[in-house]
């Protein structure tokens, strides 16, 4: 079975882990990561950037084939959004976004309202958008209608690696999205990606798990492996469930004859 790649906006992904740079020890743990996972596509906050640093720029430990997702971390609005945004592509950073607007900073859950007016100033604009939400079917599919490139629901809430808390939310968007549903937030273990993945989700983003692990770089590979499993499980068809015993050998015949 050939495994198809996933295609947003213009760019071609084989990989269906997409990392962060958040919360790593040091930067130079950032290359090694993405050398040991493979992901095609990692997510880095503008105020995190800094051009006109003389010593270290986070952008030089991120290699130039790998599709950088610039987040609009800290947010509060969608006019606060579009203008971190347009920012990040006037520094270089392309036309890929992902819109994250957080006005609630107790369990920093997604204003899933701003961050729609943003998506729809931002596709107009030319931008390929993918909105971080919480899971809710019709918003997604007004992001489609949006000019959103993909949904980005969370599996729990930022940071807590409690895996997919938010499970049959997002199986209903999977189920009904044309665009590509990345389950980002959440992610804690290997076993929760592929999880996603088995469910017919496109991607998976990760990032706390991964950073925060006592070894970043074989994580980073744990995680790859646990995505690639995980679609390749989903794209085979898995057996359904039973509630009764299914003999896998015959239980009578040979010792009757």
């Amino acid at each position: 079975m050939q495994e198809q790649g996933l295609k947003i906006g213009d760019r071609n992904f084989t990989n269906r882990l997409f990392t962060g740079t958040g919360k790593f020890a040091a930067k130079a743990l950032i290359p090694k990561m993405l050398a040991s996972s493979g992901s095609q596509m990692i997510t880095v906050a503008l105020r995190r950037i800094d051009l006109g640093s003389e010593t270290e720029n986070i952008l030089d430990f991120i290699p130039k084939q790998v599709t950088l997702l610039p987040n609009t971390s800290g947010a509060r609005n969608a006019d606060e959004a579009v203008r971190i945004a347009r920012i990040a592509r006037e520094a270089g950073c392309g036309n890929f976004i992902k819109i994250e607007v957080i006005t609630d900073m107790k369990y920093l859950m997604p204003d899933n309202y701003e961050t729609l007016e943003a998506t729809r100033v931002l596709a107009r604009e030319g931008f390929v958008v993918l909105p971080y939400v919480l899971p809710d079917l019709p918003l997604a599919k007004k992001l489609e209608d949006a000019g959103a490139a993909a949904v980005m629901p969370l599996g729990s809430p930022i940071g807590s690696n409690q895996g997919l808390q938010t499970r049959s939310l997002i199986e209903l968007l999977i189920e009904n999205c044309e665009v590509p549903v990345v389950v980002d937030a959440g992610i804690g273990r290997p076993s929760h990606a592929a999880a996603a993945m088995e469910m017919g989700a496109d991607a998976v983003l990760v990032n706390t798990a991964i950073a925060t692990a006592r070894d970043p770089e074989a994580m980073g590979r744990a995680f790859s492996l646990a995505v690639a499993a995980g679609r390749m499980a989903f794209e085979a068809r898995m057996a359904g469930e039973s509630q009764t015993a299914q003999a896998s050998s015959p239980l009578t015949g040979f010792l009757d004859e």
